[in-house]
């Protein structure tokens, strides 16, 4: 299996090996500090949903649903990493990443009355054991979606709650793995919670409610807001934050509704999170794009959502170009003649610096980032036992290079990871759409290290020896 160190050596001829990625000799990327590092979730690579007491989660019921997941394709095996987990922390501490984030599968780890799963449990311990074993800095996210079925029975994220059955949870895993964890994360992507899972039903639980959608998205934060003190009592050397999907929004014109337009995207997909995390309130604009959504919010929650960040996670892959839709919202307009990747998302670099620096004017009080996803989907294949993925290595290089950019104009940003470690289940797109630099054949399971990776690995390599 290509999936130890000895795989990101040089195994072709120099020609093949000519290298495109290695960042330009001022970046910052060369600082020993900058962390680079590969991401994952839980559901999406792990497997074994029916093992060792794991309950069923939205995303199992979801994904057996026909018709809401491509190719009738669902988790229950995925990359098979609850029983792979050694050979897979091996390959990661084989290409010299230096660090990881992983999700906790809460079905996993705790029954459906609160009591603690030890075999779960026990599962993250010995991997999260590993990893620092390995000298690997570990970013765990609480909740990257797998909300507990019976927890959505009962009425799920629009239910408030499930915010405190949250806060009940973030308490058991901070004080079973303390001290285990360099930075906890609460939530992934809310946005993608709220909206894609209430609001139009492309994800799970598949509802499609407007006023689902923000009250859903109101108890996500307020379940991170209640959570944080919880993390910092029993876990109190490790970092806190949260990670958020960020959305560059363009005008398609100078029209004062275009760029109305514009604004209005980046509240939708941006402010509606930051603004009460980072200023404790939500952007009125929001509701005017949705008037009548208005969430119950009760006395004391924007100050508990409001709570101090070590870190803000920002994932970034596309800009949308929009339109005024003649009314009091946006139309997509798609920009023709443009790079895209096999989701038909548009090759963007610019969006990722525009977005930090545009936040960096916009909240005072921003804390350090870390790029927390960043990549794209392609079709690979292995052919002579190699991956020449070589669209992601230009993508790579390029956002890398944005990152850079914003660094020289004063955003704090501290790290990088890569989406994804290795190809995996992606959400309602099944197994079609490759986002690692690792290929899996779901067959077999064999783990093939793409050329991205030897190339990432490469860098790292230099970059120790300099410093």
């Amino acid at each position: 299996m290509a999936n130890d160190a000895s795989a990101v050596s040089d195994t072709r001829s120099p020609q093949s090996l000519a290298d495109p990625f290695t960042p330009a000799a001022d970046s910052s990327l060369w600082r020993k500090n900058f962390l680079l590092g590969a991401a994952t979730a839980s559901y999406q690579i792990e497997g074994a949903v029916a093992e060792d007491g794991r309950l069923p989660s939205i995303w199992d019921t979801f994904s057996a649903t026909p018709g809401k997941v491509l190719a009738g394709d669902t988790g229950a095996v995925a990359c098979d990493h609850y029983h792979r987990w050694q050979e897979d922390v091996d390959m990661l501490a084989g290409l010299g990443l230096e660090g990881y984030r992983l999700s906790i599968a809460w079905p996993r780890v705790m029954g459906a009355a609160g009591a603690p799963n030890r075999k779960g449990l026990d599962f993250y311990k010995r991997l999260l054991a590993r990893l620092k074993e390995k000298g690997i800095t570990t970013f765990v996210t609480l909740y990257h979606w797998d909300l507990p079925q019976h927890l959505e029975d009962r009425g799920g994220w629009p239910n408030r709650d499930t915010a405190y059955r949250f806060a009940d949870y973030a308490d058991l895993i901070s004080r079973e793995l303390a001290g285990s964890v360099d930075a906890w994360a609460t939530l992934n992507e809310p946005w993608c919670s709220a909206y894609l899972g209430y609001g139009n039903g492309h994800h799970a639980p598949g509802l499609a409610d407007g006023r689902f959608a923000t009250q859903a998205m109101h108890h996500l934060l307020l379940a991170h807001g209640l959570a944080v003190p919880v993390l910092r009592a029993n876990d109190p050397t490790s970092q806190k934050g949260i990670v958020a999907n960020m959305g560059r929004g363009t005008a398609n014109s100078d029209s004062a509704a275009d760029q109305r337009a514009a604004h209005l995207f980046e509240v939708q997909h941006n402010a509606w999170i930051l603004d009460p995390l980072l200023k404790g309130a939500y952007p009125r604009d929001l509701f005017e794009l949705w008037p009548g959504t208005e969430p119950l919010v009760l006395d004391g929650d924007m100050q508990t959502i409001a709570a101090p960040l070590d870190f803000l996670g920002v994932n970034y892959y596309f800009r949308t170009n929009l339109a005024s839709d003649g009314a009091h919202g946006f139309t997509e307009v798609p920009p023709e003649g443009v790079e895209r990747t096999q989701m038909g998302w548009e090759v963007y670099p610019d969006g990722l610096r525009d977005l930090l620096t545009g936040f960096k004017k916009t909240y005072a009080n921003l804390p350090p980032i870390y790029i927390t996803e960043n990549g794209m989907a392609s079709d690979d294949k292995v052919t002579d036992g190699h991956v020449d993925d070589t669209q992601r290595i230009a993508f790579l290089k390029r956002h890398l290079a944005a990152v850079d950019q914003a660094i020289k104009a004063g955003v704090d940003v501290r790290g990088y990871f890569l989406w994804s470690l290795m190809d995996n289940f992606e959400w309602a797109f099944g197994y079609e759409r490759r986002f690692g630099v690792v290929h899996v054949d779901y067959a077999t399971q064999k783990r093939t290290i793409k050329r991205s990776a030897e190339l990432v690995a490469k860098f790292l390599r230099e970059r120790k020896a300099r410093t």
